[in-house]
């Protein structure tokens, strides 16, 4: 079982940057995929970037150019670095890690992130 500890959300300006970070822990999981989702107040959960074991990236098109994710495999870390925050961003981010891409994965508890006009 694995567990998933989320730090580094908070209360930024629009312009502004945040790193998130998770760090999965426990026994007998994989990380061959590390995403990261968020969801807005009455909207569905929706994947930001997904990092995957042999280095491909993936990002969703809002936040293309603007959010970075990277890993640490050694670590079983992930982040997402967060640039040119808009109040759109504004959402509850959470981490995934997962075997594979259609998994389901686990999940950890999210981070709020809210950026203010």
């Amino acid at each position: 079982q694995v567990q998933l500890m989320e730090s580094g959300g908070g209360f930024v300006q629009a312009g502004g940057s945040l790193r998130l970070s998770c760090v999965a822990s426990g026994s007998n999981f994989s990380t061959n995929v590390m995403r990261w989702y968020r969801q807005a107040p009455g909207k569905q959960r929706e994947l930001v970037a997904s990092a995957f074991s042999g280095g491909y990236r993936t990002y969703a098109d809002s936040v293309k150019g603007r959010f970075r994710i990277s890993r640490d495999n050694a670590q079983k870390a992930v982040y997402l670095q967060m640039n040119s925050l808009k109040p759109e961003d504004t959402a509850v981010y959470y981490c995934n890690v997962a075997p594979r891409q259609d998994h389901f994965g686990s999940w950890g508890q999210g981070t709020q992130v809210t950026v203010s006009s």
